[in-house]
């Protein structure tokens, strides 16, 4: 009998704290900083995002993102054997923030990792967990993106400071005899590290170059509509499906001409696309389990739909995963 994973429950978490574009370009121009709601929603789309307070982790966020995921799926966190967490802002240097959520959730002795892919994270840690499930390594999965990027914004930098928020989503993944997962597709190309990156780091107890967000916006959107479609492409000729056996496309929440765009390469109406870019900015690594979270909830995905997930983010990195809910 073949071994398939199936998505068997979604979860999210969102800090309290709702920034609207008014507030963020309020408290940017008290330090000369200029910009407005018009020129944030004109570039990107965003009108809010989430920031987590002081204090608060990318483990914190996780947890209730993960206990909703588990009530979803109708399993305790007692039955989860493999944890992978898809992050760029780690609660600490070591150990994982996997490890430590999953001290949070009350269990220990099954793998448990970071897989650090910046905004393709959830893409690539679902695949790794698809794969561990299939060969038989685990059976039911936490797989999670959680960030906390408003830690390492700019801002004084008004083109990358109002793009970014903070968040968490989760989803279990289980052993199915019955296909979910249909096929993915992940690459990378280090040459364009420097397009978007934190060049960064600690050294003798203290910090070495600048920890602080830095992206060529113009030269990210370029190779984003281009590497989305091709990887999408892919991974329906691997599953041996069409552009019309697309019931959603849940793409990462970046900006949403991308988002738009990549819909119109693959001849999607544009009601098909999951948004949540609007409220959420973008969450890098958390932001297509958020999306789907939502879109669960909300009532606009039901079982047995074909999800088409996707993300881009510095590496530079990408991949698409193709999926029957």
């Amino acid at each position: 009998m073949n071994r398939y994973s199936r998505i068997a429950g979604t979860g999210s978490y969102l800090p309290p704290r709702r920034v609207t574009n008014a507030e963020l370009a309020a408290e940017l121009g008290g330090r000369g900083i200029e910009t407005s709601d018009q020129w944030i929603v004109e570039r990107t789309g965003i009108r809010a995002r989430h920031f987590a307070e002081p204090g608060v982790t990318t483990s914190d966020l996780a947890l209730p993102a993960c206990r909703h995921a588990l009530e979803a799926a109708g399993v305790s966190s007692a039955d989860i054997d493999l944890i992978v967490v898809a992050t760029s802002t780690p609660d600490m240097v070591f150990p994982s923030s996997a490890a430590i959520l999953q001290h949070k959730l009350g269990i220990a002795g099954c793998p448990a990792f970071d897989l650090q892919a910046v905004c393709s994270g959830f893409v690539y840690a679902l695949t790794v967990a698809d794969s561990m499930i299939k060969s038989g390594a685990a059976n039911k999965a936490l797989v999670v993106g959680s960030e906390v990027f408003s830690r390492i914004l700019d801002f004084n930098d008004r083109t990358t400071c109002v793009l970014f928020g903070d968040g968490a989503g989760a989803v279990v993944l289980e052993a199915s005899d019955q296909p979910g997962i249909l096929a993915s597709d992940l690459h990378a190309d280090g040459r364009h590290v420097g397009i978007l990156c934190v060049p960064g780091t600690v050294s003798g107890g203290k910090v070495l170059g600048e920890p602080l967000l830095k992206m060529d916006g113009q030269a990210v959107f370029k190779l984003a509509i281009g590497v989305l479609e091709d990887a999408a492409r892919k991974t329906l000729a691997k599953a041996g499906r069409t552009d019309a056996d697309i019931d959603w496309l849940i793409p990462h929440q970046a900006n949403l001409r991308i988002m738009q765009g990549t819909a119109k390469k693959l001849k999607l109406p544009l009601h098909k696309l999951i948004v949540t870019v609007d409220e959420h900015g973008n969450t890098s690594a958390a932001s297509i389990p958020l999306a789907l979270d939502a879109a669960v909830r909300g009532g606009q995905i039901e079982r047995g739909d074909t999800l088409m997930l996707e993300g881009v983010g510095g590496g530079f990195t990408w991949g698409a995963v193709l999926l029957d809910y």
